[in-house]
């Protein structure tokens, strides 16, 4: 069954068609590769789903609902979250901190709650704090959970950006080169911690360009050409497509 759908989604910038009448469907509960060249138009579908860019024509849709067009904060609260190739850390604010300011509709937001509700911003403080605490175990940066974000690794910054991406409990996760510029240990860290958030549930749709990722984890792989689905299918059908070795993976 498909979580996330793009029918004939396209998006051009100027005269450059990047997505170009893309249709896609990515199921639930599994860890989805989107492959291809540069250009192909992998970053600039995720930016279109995401909601930073609005398709020029098609349809978007998440869990039955229709999300073309609506603002990213909006989305966040339907269950869809995204990593960024490069991480966007609070460089100035702690581990813990990072995960508490990602959490969305917190009481505390309110400045009026701030003195009608006490209390409830209170508990409701403590909640995020109890559930930032958790995620920091899932993917293993509990014990720097007081140091500054800026002094962490570059493996440990894509470990935050998941750890943050999942404070809001999200169905389906969109991750940007996860593992680029990751070291070995790290990387294998994160991808475990992908594939046990897979077998509870969440559902993965990744851009990787480190094949012996893509093809050990991924359950199934969409491969995009010049703006459009040329084919798709398990690692091992990609692998011997004849339309893929030409245009990306190569002889």
């Amino acid at each position: 069954m498909a979580i996330l759908t793009v029918d004939e989604v396209s998006k051009a910038f100027g005269g450059v068609r990047a997505v170009d009448q893309c249709t896609l469907e990515v199921q639930r509960g599994k860890i989805t590769g989107l492959i291809g060249p540069n250009g192909a138009g992998k970053s600039t579908l995720f930016n279109v789903i995401i909601g930073l860019y609005p398709p020029d024509s098609g349809r978007v849709w998440l869990d039955g609902s229709r999300i073309d067009g609506l603002p990213p904060y909006r989305l966040v609260d339907m269950g869809l979250a995204k990593t960024f190739q490069i991480p966007r850390e609070f460089r100035n604010l702690t581990v813990l901190e990072n995960l508490l300011v990602a959490r969305s509709g917190q009481r505390g937001e309110s400045l009026r709650n701030l003195f009608v509700r006490p209390r409830a911003v209170r508990r409701d403080l403590a909640a995020t704090i109890d559930r930032a605490e958790a995620v920091l175990g899932t993917v293993g940066l509990r014990s720097l959970r007081d140091e500054y974000a800026r002094n962490l690794s570059a493996g440990q910054k894509k470990l935050l950006e998941l750890a943050r991406a999942l404070m809001n409990d999200p169905k389906v996760m969109l991750l940007d080169e996860p593992v680029a510029g990751v070291n070995p240990t790290l990387t294998g860290r994160l991808l475990e911690v992908v594939e046990g958030l897979r077998d509870q549930g969440t559902t993965f749709f990744l851009i990787e360009h480190d094949m012996d990722v893509v093809m050990r984890h991924c359950d199934h792989i969409i491969v995009l050409h010049q703006g459009r689905r040329l084919t798709e299918g398990s690692p091992e059908e990609v692998r011997s497509d004849p339309r893929v070795i030409e245009s990306y993976l190569g002889a």
